[in-house]
């Protein structure tokens, strides 16, 4: 049974990534991206190391499929897509960071150290990705510190926000299934 909790979790998470990584934004019908918290989430509950390198495979595959066959823009896969290693592994860093604090229990402090988390990691991530990309994609061109900070006034908000939305849900469904006796974070998350 401990063995198979992981795996579910690892499938859980590869399924939402891949259900939700065509569009990046969303729209009226589609979920926006939920990479950035299936990384976040797979460090907190599945501590293997082997873990990140597959979850940054799929996303790879991801936008292999989306662009190839899905009519996904390719705009973003630029020399700085690579950056997306770093960025995603500041997500999965952040859960992991966060699985060492983690209390069983509801509370006020829970609840902040969680949101801090997700926030630290997820506004490494978006310095990491976009910051990148705007200095290595070739996409811009000549952009001041002030065109640099109105673009991060708009992206910035909805990347950390999307993020801990996602991340808000499963810690509700965790602390309702702590709550009911279940053992999902004793048993996964310290491994």
């Amino acid at each position: 049974m401990r063995t198979r909790k992981p795996m579910l979790i690892l499938a859980g998470l590869m399924l939402l990534m891949a259900a939700t990584r065509f569009h990046h934004f969303g729209s009226m019908s589609l979920l926006p991206d939920a990479s950035l918290a299936a990384f976040f989430i797979a460090g907190f509950y599945l501590p293997a190391a082997w873990v990140l390198p597959v979850l940054i495979a799929e996303a790879g595959i991801v936008d292999y499929v989306a662009i190839s066959f899905g009519g996904t823009s390719s705009f973003c896969v630029t020399s700085a897509y690579v950056f997306l290693v770093p960025t995603y592994a500041a997500m999965w860093f952040g859960g992991r960071w966060y699985a060492a604090r983690h209390r069983s229990g509801l509370g006020l402090e829970r609840a902040s150290l969680l949101g801090l988390a997700v926030v630290a990691s997820s506004s490494a991530a978006f310095l990491i990705s976009n910051g990148s990309f705007y200095l290595f994609s070739g996409r811009v061109e000549a952009l001041t510190w002030s065109g640099y900070v109105a673009q991060l006034a708009e992206y910035y908000p909805p990347y950390v926000a999307v993020a801990a939305a996602y991340v808000a849900v499963v810690a509700m469904v965790h602390t309702l299934v702590a709550t009911l006796g279940g053992d999902v974070g004793k048993s996964v998350a310290r491994g």
